[in-house]
């Protein structure tokens, strides 16, 4: 049998790290294969983890929930067939749903003879709070359908943003093992045996997700019909009002029927993000942007440094959330530079076989980006 885990977490927030930890200190002797799915035209993190000696299969071009689905599917398939991996481990795109990725993991046990085990979210510890209101369906999805939520950062946290992050988590999911302890100080065999520890949660979430899904559907085509119908007398107004009813009501068994309420109040303050959506369901693709190069061209590290300034200071080149990549050096070397959030870090790095760049936000325009990186 061969176990997949599923390791998400919101732009940033460490997925990479965490997985190069469970691969050098948990997961020695086993036949792992990852799986990524940028979102976006270029692959970025396979970069960073091919000195990890695994096999990286990069899907590119979308979101597992929504484009690439059938891909998805496929790849997974063709992982089991020509690998027989011992474990499967899926880094899903930052702005991916965690009950979408599931969604397909699901399908696929019914086929073949795999289990999805691990339901991790890496969490920063330091903006989940501001993530989780500006993102909230997106960011709290991560959330509601993790066994194991891994805070990152917490190093760097005082008592106070720790314990309050976790009340927050915690009212979001109040099941999930929350591992605070920096990773610096806990084994990745320690963190192995807390993520499957957690089997009977992970058989809750799977029937959730399961659910979930099939209420976005319904929604999705009531979308779709609406759009064709615009027949707006009485009788419609009722019906849609009835189903609207309905559909509120169906979420609240479905969370009480399973014992996984929110125990949050959606008011004027509420941070879920189901006001600011209208309570719709909505994929990656819909809200965020991206841009992507591939270029050979070699850079100034002034150059790099200034767009992480200008990222991080203005909103002339739309909201950017984040940007990465590796970049040849005009002066010899490599840069690699990280941004999150508003904050970022250079480095030096080793030569990759193309230079590739990566900005992720909303409103963002290429053309300035482009300029802004000397590329037109």
């Amino acid at each position: 049998m061969t176990k997949i885990d599923i390791i998400s977490g919101f732009l940033g927030a460490g997925k990479t790290t965490y997985i190069k930890k469970m691969l050098e200190e948990a997961y020695k002797g086993e036949k792992v294969v990852l799986i990524e799915n940028e979102f976006g035209e270029v692959g970025i993190d396979g970069g960073f983890l091919k000195d990890a000696g695994i096999t990286i299969s990069e899907m590119n071009s979308g979101c597992i929930c929504c484009s690439l689905v059938g891909d998805f599917d496929k790849n997974l398939h063709e992982v089991l067939e020509k690998f027989n991996p011992d474990r499967i481990l899926i880094e899903p795109s930052g702005v991916g749903k965690l009950s979408d990725v599931m969604t397909s993991v699901i399908k696929l046990e019914d086929t073949s003879d795999v289990k999805l085990c691990g339901l991790v979210t890496v969490v920063n510890a330091l903006k989940a709070s501001k993530q989780m209101k500006a993102f909230g369906e997106f960011f709290n999805n991560q959330i509601e359908f993790a066994t194991t939520v891994v805070l990152s950062r917490s190093q760097t946290a005082s008592e106070d943003q720790l314990e309050f992050c976790v009340k927050q988590i915690q009212n979001l999911n109040p099941k999930a093992a929350i591992i605070t302890t920096p990773w610096d100080e806990i084994s990745g065999e320690k963190l192995l045996t807390v993520m499957e520890g957690q089997d009977n949660l992970a058989h809750e979430m799977k029937h959730l997700a399961e659910e979930a899904h099939e209420l976005e559907e319904h929604e999705h085509h009531h979308d779709h019909e609406h759009e064709h119908h615009h027949d707006h007398d009485h009788e419609h107004e009722h019906h849609h009002e009835h189903e609207h009813e309905h559909e509120h009501h169906h979420e609240h068994e479905h969370h009480h029927d399973h014992d996984h309420e929110h125990h949050h109040e959606h008011g004027e303050n509420c941070t879920c993000g189901c006001h600011d959506h209208d309570h719709h369901h909505h994929h990656a693709d819909d809200v965020f942007a991206t841009w992507g190069k591939e270029t050979p061209h070699k850079f100034e590290k002034a150059t790099i440094e200034n767009a992480m300034k200008l990222f991080a200071t203005t909103k002339d080149y739309g909201t950017v959330i984040r940007s990465k990549g590796m970049v040849e050096d005009v002066n010899g070397g490599w840069i690699y530079f990280d941004f999150v959030d508003g904050e970022y870090e250079l480095r030096s790095g080793e030569p990759d076989y193309t230079g590739r760049l990566v900005v992720i936000g909303a409103d963002i325009d290429e053309h300035k980006i482009e300029e802004l990186f000397g590329l037109r």
